[in-house]
C-alpha cells in the first residue's frame, strides 16, 4: 500500500527519486486494467503531485507486463458502476474519466510515460497525456474503444491533438487497430523508441530536473498553448517570461553557469 501526501493509494505506487516522482499502476494481475477504483487513484495521485512544488517531473508506468490494458470491463459492467458512469457524462462539464486522465496534461511539470506490454484503450489516453513517451519495440497500442462499442471518452480530443495527422487519427480510432511501439512513432503515438523505457524515462526526467523549474514550467504552459491556444500563445511568452525574470530561480540558473552544483529552489509559480 503506498500513500501520496496522507491520501492512501492501494492501486498505485508512487516513489520519489531526487524529486522526481515515479507512479507506477500496480495491478499487474489484471494488465493494470482501469477500474473505477483505480481511476480515482489517478485523479487524486495526480491533484496531490501538482500541489508539491518540490517534484520536477513525473514519469508513469506499469507494473508487471504491460502499462495498461484498458478500463475494465468486468468493473463497468456492474450496475452500480453503470449509474455512476451514465451521471459522469450526463453531468455539465469534464466528467472524472475526462479530469482523471487530463490532469497530468495540466501539471506544472513533465509528464513522461513508460510504455511496455500492452497500451490500450483508457491506457493509452493515459499515455497520451503525457508530455513525453517512451515504449519498447514491441509494445502493443491501440485506440481499443470502438471493439467494445465505445468511443474514446476519456480526453483523448485533446491529448491526441497535434500527434497525430487526423486522418490517422481516425483510422486508428475507427479500425482500433493494434500498432507496435516501433510504427507508433513513426505516426506520433510515441516519441521514443526504448529497450528500457523507464530507465530512458527517468534518464531524461533527471536531465529536465537540472533546469529551473519555473523556465520548465513556462516552456510546458507556453507550448500547451502552441497547440490547444494558438490565439494566446505569444501574449504567454511575454507574460511568463515577466514572471521568470522577476523569480529567484532565474538568477539561480544564471549563477550555475559559474557554480554548476547551486542548488535551485523549489518551484515558484504553478
Amino acid at each position: 500500500m503506498a500513500s501520496c501526501y496522507g491520501q492512501r493509494m492501494t492501486l498505485l505506487q508512487i516513489e520519489r527519486r531526487d524529486g522526481i516522482a515515479l507512479v507506477r499502476l500496480n495491478r499487474p494481475e489484471k494488465r493494470n486494467a482501469i477500474s473505477f477504483a483505480l481511476l480515482h487513484e489517478l485523479h487524486r495521485a495526480a491533484c496531490a503531485l501538482r500541489r508539491d512544488r518540490t517534484v520536477r517531473a513525473v514519469v508513469l508506468c506499469g507494473a508487471g507486463e504491460s502499462f495498461s490494458s484498458g478500463i475494465d470491463l468486468t468493473d463497468l459492467a456492474a450496475p452500480r458502476h453503470r449509474l455512476w458512469a451514465a451521471w459522469q457524462l450526463i453531468k455539465p462539464g469534464r466528467s472524472l474519466f475526462q479530469q482523471a486522465f487530463l490532469v497530468w496534461q495540466s501539471l506544472p511539470v513533465p509528464v513522461l510515460a513508460a510504455v511496455h506490454g500492452h497500451c490500450f484503450g483508457a491506457g493509452l489516453q493515459l499515455a497520451l497525456a503525457a508530455d513525453i513517451r517512451f515504449a519498447k519495440a514491441d509494445a502493443q497500442l491501440s485506440i481499443m474503444e470502438s471493439r467494445w462499442g465505445l468511443v474514446p471518452d476519456m480526453g483523448l480530443t485533446r491529448s491526441l491533438r497535434g500527434l497525430v495527422r487526423a486522418d490517422i487519427a481516425k483510422e486508428l480510432t475507427f479500425t482500433a487497430r493494434i500498432v507496435r511501439g516501433d510504427e507508433a512513432q513513426s505516426l506520433g503515438l510515441v516519441t521514443h523508441v526504448a529497450e528500457d523505457p523507464l530507465g530512458a524515462a527517468l534518464a531524461l526526467a533527471g536531465e529536465i530536473a537540472e533546469r529551473s523549474p519555473d523556465a520548465v514550467l513556462a516552456a510546458k504552459r507556453v507550448l500547451d498553448a502552441m497547440q490547444h491556444r494558438p490565439a494566446h500563445a505569444l501574449r504567454l511568452e511575454k507574460r511568463w517570461q515577466l514572471r521568470l525574470l522577476r523569480g529567484r530561480n532565474a538568477a539561480i540558473a544564471r549563477k550555475r553557469a559559474t557554480v554548476a552544483d547551486t542548488a535551485f529552489l523549489p518551484r515558484e509559480y504553478d
